[in-house]
């Protein structure tokens, strides 16, 4: 069964609270254990989501979801613009 898929909220969350505990002495890899994640999958997060803050985290989910709209609305005009002149030549 697979797991349940974190919000990106709550990662940044996790990403502060190693910081704070790695900033209460134990090492990185003892306060990674703590949020109950590997170092691989923290370093990834950490990549991704590091110094963001709630704000930053959810412009980027709208700007996310407004780039995708406009890719399918490009596309769809795309191909509308090619399927007469492909039909006018007979390629079908």
């Amino acid at each position: 069964m697979a797991g349940k898929r974190e919000q990106p909220e709550d990662l940044v969350m996790k990403l502060r609270q190693v910081e704070v505990l790695q900033g209460q002495g134990p090492g990185i890899t003892e306060a990674v254990r703590q949020i109950g994640v590997t170092q691989t999958t923290y370093n990834r997060r950490r990549r991704r989501y590091g110094g963001m803050n709630l704000y930053q985290l959810k412009r980027l989910n709208e700007l996310e979801k407004e780039n995708a709209r406009l890719r399918r609305a490009a596309s769809d005009l795309t191909l509308d613009k090619l399927t007469p002149t492909e039909a006018a030549w007979g390629n079908f």
